[in-house]
């Protein structure tokens, strides 16, 4: 895109037109697409078959190259003097060449805003969010703002039902009671630690 005479800064960004509109027209300008990457090795770790778990070497690396990929993508966005980035996406690729790697990938439009106002977090960093243009425009109409992307993550074994157990039930209408509470303790899990994310960040 070329601008008018009073916009000549050059950027780049995968916003789309509608976006790009409505992200000026709230007061910001973007100032560049930035990234974030980190190729990871995960570890291994054994679980016992007959109890549910949380498998936390497993938990720790998702959690761990996450946070190195969205880390560098707020550095970039903070060398361009950024107060925020819009349109975050979070990407991760196995590979082929490498059982155990997992590529993550965060990337996003950073923004700047034109009344000079900050809108970093209590980090002193830009915001991070996963919002478009036009639900970034939207939120700020309501009297909102975003300060951060939060996630929770849990990597949870399910135990294995002993013979007898699956044997009783065959032909039956019954609930898979272990399955239930994985899937409980897990999503309790991962929501503890969004939340704990959010309370960091002043949310």
């Amino acid at each position: 895109m070329r601008g008018d005479a009073t916009h000549k800064a050059l950027f780049t960004s995968d916003l789309s037109v509608n976006e790009f509109l409505l992200v000026r027209e709230a007061g910001f300008d973007p100032v560049g697409l930035v990234v974030g990457s980190s190729i990871y090795h995960i570890g291994y770790q054994m679980a016992a078959w007959s109890q549910n778990q949380e498998m936390n070497v497993l938990t720790q690396a998702m959690y761990h190259a996450r946070e190195l990929a969205m880390t560098r993508m707020e550095e970039e966005a903070n060398a361009l003097s950024a107060d925020g980035i819009v349109g975050v996406r979070l990407e991760v690729t196995r590979h082929e060449w490498g059982e155990s790697l997992a590529e993550f990938v965060a990337i996003g439009t950073a923004i700047r805003a034109r009344s000079g106002q900050s809108y970093r977090n209590v980090r002193g960093l830009p915001f991070t969010s996963d919002l478009s243009g036009q639900d970034f425009w939207t939120l700020l109409r309501t009297g909102y703002r975003p300060v951060g992307m939060v996630m929770g993550n849990c990597v949870y074994h399910v135990a294995r039902q002993g013979m007898g157990q699956w044997l009783k039930q065959v032909g039956q209408n019954v609930e898979m009671t272990n399955y239930t509470q994985a899937l409980y303790d897990a999503r309790e899990l991962a929501m503890e630690r969004m939340q704990a994310e959010a309370i960091s960040l002043g949310a």
